[in-house]
């Protein structure tokens, strides 16, 4: 987030001039600006699909300049469906996909490749092989906790490593530099400004106290050159004003993200979650412990692309024409299986299928998974952290799903609340951006302005009165054959490993 500190309205002619917040998502298949005024409301938006580009089977990227150009695109349609002047922006939030990065060069600006995507896999023989390692130094009491990480294609470290490996010269002669979407964007912005924000670059293994861990980047070779500063940026969690720790987010959208407030320690984990800087204001640094499951969003899209169906408007009701999946279960593992499973060689697959198979079954399969994926999440974080919840806000485009939001209440066996506005990430961004220059006062304020929710109730509590917590049993049948169907499809690549 960037802006300074200026009043909120200024003088001109004696009349005063309102001020706006613009905010930019930049997710994994869409760039969205949009115009904030006082009240939180939208003034003014504009989007555009972000291309994804597969050069090779397994790997995923993203063209810098075209998603340059195609930011600066949607902040003008913003600022213009707005009806307002760029003079009267008084601050810029921006989110984006963490684990998305490039290499460029300091001097000239020109990037080494394309960004290399989150969901790419080309790193697993680099996670493998780390693995052992630790694992085998895990045997020594020093290297102990070394024996429980888990590794990730995902982390931007492997990848990285990767990258270096192809740009030598560059990283010898100090001109490499190194950032995720956040930070690129910032250094085409300022001209050569290179920092970083903590809550967008998180999750990482390399920070320790706020600053870079010396022995973990000599173990792996990283040169401290390519690194930017670390700058004091916020975001996470606060379109949703999960402010206090117990407060859970879940974010159902190209990928599934299950997020919970710990406070001010940040959680580690055996199983796969990963501590998260969630933002960072003043002296207060609050962290988030957080899950994910990579294919959510992308299985509907791909299904939407074998023809299933037509509008994703549609498959709520597809998956309520029938009783049940008929048997049919899918495992939504394009990019492998993240926690609590972790295998990046997992395929993604129908199982059950048979003769009686219909469409409406295996839209209905392909839901389920997503809600099934939540579940799975969410439970990891309840064993790892014990942390208690105190409420559950649900976001991104899945959630729109009456269907998907249904079965995940009875599967959790607690209430969500869905935003009036379900794309939240431009809204968390604004606020962090505005809290920045006082355009807003304080997280207290915040909590006023957020719009009411729609709440889904898990169905056994409201039919029969039981208290929430109570998991729907309805269920247990079908998610141990889900269940059988993720072991056997894990493994399927392992010939990549």
């Amino acid at each position: 987030m960037s802006g300074s500190p200026q009043l909120m309205a200024t003088q001109r002619n004696g009349f005063k001039k309102e001020s706006f917040i613009l905010s930019v998502d930049v997710g994994t298949t869409t760039i969205r600006c949009n115009v904030f005024d006082k009240g939180a409301k939208i003034r003014g938006t504009c989007s555009s699909k972000v291309v994804l580009l597969y050069p090779e089977p397994g790997l995923v990227e993203l063209d810098p300049e075209e998603l340059f150009n195609g930011f600066i695109a949607v902040v003008k349609g913003a600022v213009q469906d707005a009806g307002v002047k760029m003079s009267q922006i008084v601050s810029l939030g921006i989110a984006t996909q963490r684990g998305t990065f490039t290499t460029w060069d300091r001097t000239t600006g020109r990037p080494f490749h394309n960004f290399i995507s989150y969901q790419d896999l080309r790193a697993i023989d680099s996670v493998t092989s780390w693995e052992r390692l630790l694992h085998h130094e895990g045997e020594r009491k020093r290297f102990l906790a070394a024996s429980v990480l888990v590794f990730s294609p995902q982390q931007v470290t492997f990848r990285l490593l990767w990258a270096l490996t192809h740009y030598t010269q560059a990283v010898a002669e100090d001109t490499c530099c190194f950032g995720t979407i956040d930070t690129w964007l910032l250094f085409k912005l300022t001209k050569g400004t290179f920092a970083f924000t903590l809550s967008t670059f998180q999750p990482n293994p390399f920070l320790s106290k706020m600053c870079w861990s010396g022995p973990l980047f000599s173990m792996l070779s990283l040169p401290f050159s390519i690194l930017p500063k670390i700058a004091d940026q916020q975001a996470a969690m606060f379109g949703e004003c999960c402010f206090d720790v117990g407060n859970v987010n879940i974010t159902m959208g190209t990928g599934a993200f299950v997020d919970i407030n710990t406070g001010s320690k940040p959680h580690t984990s055996a199983a796969g979650l990963y501590p998260v800087v969630g933002w960072k204001i003043g002296e207060e640094v609050v962290y988030l412990a957080e899950g994910n499951a990579a294919d959510t969003g992308t299985a509907i899209k791909w299904a939407q692309g074998l023809e299933l169906f037509s509008d994703v408007q549609e498959t709520s009701a597809m998956a309520y024409s029938v009783a049940d999946s008929d048997g049919v279960c899918f495992v939504p593992s394009f990019s492998g299986l993240q926690a609590p499973l972790n295998d990046p060689t997992a395929c993604a697959s129908f199982m059950g299928l048979t003769p009686s198979t219909n469409k409406c079954h295996l839209v209905r399969a392909i839901l389920e998974s997503v809600a099934f994926s939540v579940r799975q999440l969410y439970q990891t974080m309840l064993r790892e952290t014990c942390i208690p919840v105190t409420k559950i806000r649900v976001d991104g485009g899945v959630c729109t799903n009456d269907f998907v939001m249904q079965l995940t209440t009875d599967l959790i066996g607690q209430k969500l609340a869905r935003p009036v506005h379900h794309e939240i990430s431009c809204r968390g961004a604004a606020f962090v951006a505005g809290l920045g220059v006082g355009f807003w006062k304080d997280k207290e304020e915040l909590k006023r302005l957020h719009t009411a929710d729609q709440m889904f109730v898990p169905r056994q509590a409201a039919q029969s009165g039981t208290e929430l917590g109570v998991v729907s049993a309805e269920y247990e049948a079908v998610l141990r054959s889900w269940e059988k169907a993720l072991q056997r499809s894990m493994g399927w690549y392992s010939s990549r490993a």
